[in-house]
């Protein structure tokens, strides 16, 4: 089963010197294990907020060279759309969301891949999205 991973996990996994909490500890070992079963897919705005803010050229060139081992879920018209009726309906309820994970809502059902993020938003957005939200195996 692919996973569609989300920039909070990418963010934990890629810290350096910070401690992390049993909790994200356990977050970075699932994405560690997806990596090694192949089952990572990214969308490329997820690409881009990874990139986006990395303090040095080398840094910057390194985390792209190794990013590029992960396809991007392309995305179509249709992807686009959905995301807007996605906020939409959202929005109606009263849950505000930024574009870009309306999108990864929108390519995540369009899919049939389930989301893997730390982001609370997106338990928000699944009462009123048929979104699928991974959850790491149990340890």
């Amino acid at each position: 089963m692919k996973v569609l991973v989300d920039t909070p996990i990418w963010s934990l996994a890629l810290r350096r010197g910070k401690a992390l909490s049993r909790e994200e500890q356990i977050l970075v070992s699932e994405l560690s294990e997806l990596i090694n079963e192949g089952q990572v897919v990214l969308l490329g705005p997820i690409r881009q907020e990874i990139l986006s803010g990395v303090p040095t050229h080398g840094q910057f060139t390194a985390l792209k060279e190794k990013l590029r081992a992960f396809e991007d879920l392309p995305l179509t018209q249709a992807d686009y759309e959905r995301a807007a009726e996605f906020y939409n309906t959202c929005r109606k309820a009263g849950i505000q969301g930024s574009q870009i994970d309306f999108l990864i809502c929108s390519a995540s059902t369009g899919n049939k891949i389930p989301i893997f993020s730390s982001d609370k938003d997106f338990l928000h957005y699944k009462k009123h999205l048929p979104v699928f939200l991974y959850r790491p195996r149990k340890r």
